[in-house]
């Protein structure tokens, strides 16, 4: 096996492209448990934002709208979910499940007509300076815009919750719905503006997929990243930091793994692919047995205003 043929510069660059559209669904998602709704869609969401920006990147050879597109696609399917769950009051698991199949189906139908089309190129975002570093630059500070969008929205999501009032209202919602609401507060909007909000995200991270880090359109190419997205909410106890971690740690053994198998690793291949579906799972599980579990006391319990 040949490790010298591992570059960690290329290495460590990679990991933060693999890690993006993980760490987008994730943090939208641990804002709508944050609110006390349990979407078990957004692998749904994901590859309907992956197929529907694509779709717009190429008719309009602009990623930027693809993802703008990805975005509205996300919230779209998500506001489905929203009115079933928050007037209907149907059973959040079941629905979630339900509109992951949707998309499923929805992506299958829009993508036929793009198949083996690749999308318009992403441009680079250096920043000026820091990216003619040598080594780092490249690493760190030469890599496409919502690479730092999304790291940008960890460090935003976690100021909102922690230091505004907006946030601590939606965390007073997730907690206990019947005392928010008893206070005034309206517990279905937020709970709504919620979901829309990690809709966008997953339909983002979808398009993440599709337009950089493939970047064509392939069925079923999200391949379980939303059910990881969830794993990773609950393992990283709905705190930020740890969200982002864990979506660095999937990245981080998808790319190694990929780099064993071209370095000619003696090791099964499907061992190696399902590597950072195993990994990331027990290290996230060890962490959160050492830490304060944060689930939301009114997560997945539907609201009923009785007065």
């Amino acid at each position: 096996m040949d490790f010298g043929s591992i570059n960690p510069a290329l290495l460590i660059a990679s990991i933060m492209i693999s890690a993006t559209p993980i760490l987008l669904a994730a943090i939208g998602e641990m804002v709508v448990e944050k609110a006390g709704v349990l979407n078990l869609g957004v692998e749904g969401m994901m590859i309907t934002g992956a197929v529907v920006g694509f779709a717009v990147a190429v008719t309009l050879t602009s990623p930027g709208f693809g993802f703008v597109a990805a975005a509205f696609a996300g919230a779209a399917l998500s506001l489905v979910f929203a009115l079933l769950t928050q007037f209907l009051l149907s059973n959040q698991v079941a629905t979630g499940l339900g509109l992951t199949l949707a998309g499923l189906g929805l992506s299958s139908l829009i993508g036929k007509p793009y198949e083996g089309m690749k999308s318009p190129p992403m441009p680079k975002l250096d920043i000026p300076v820091l990216s003619d570093l040598p080594i780092v630059g490249r690493m760190l500070f030469s890599h496409d815009a919502m690479v730092y969008v999304s790291l940008l929205l960890v460090v935003a999501v976690w100021a909102f919750l922690k230091y505004t009032r907006a946030g601590l209202i939606l965390r007073a919602v997730g907690e206990s719905h019947d005392s928010a609401h008893a206070l005034g507060y309206k517990v279905i909007p937020i709970r709504i503006a919620a979901i829309l909000f990690g809709g966008a995200c997953a339909g983002m991270g979808g398009a993440y997929l599709s337009l950089v880090r493939v970047p064509q359109w392939t069925e079923g190419m999200t391949a379980g990243a939303g059910w990881i997205a969830l794993a990773i909410v609950v393992f990283a106890s709905w705190r930020a930091g740890r969200v982002a971690v864990g979506a660095y740690l999937f990245g981080g053994v998808t790319v190694l793994q990929l780099n064993l198998q071209a370095a000619g690793a003696n090791v099964p291949v499907s061992l190696l692919s399902a590597s950072p579906y195993i990994i990331t799972i027990l290290v996230l599980v060890i962490i959160s047995a050492r830490g304060v579990h944060g689930a939301p006391a009114s997560l997945g319990r539907s609201f009923h205003a009785t007065h």
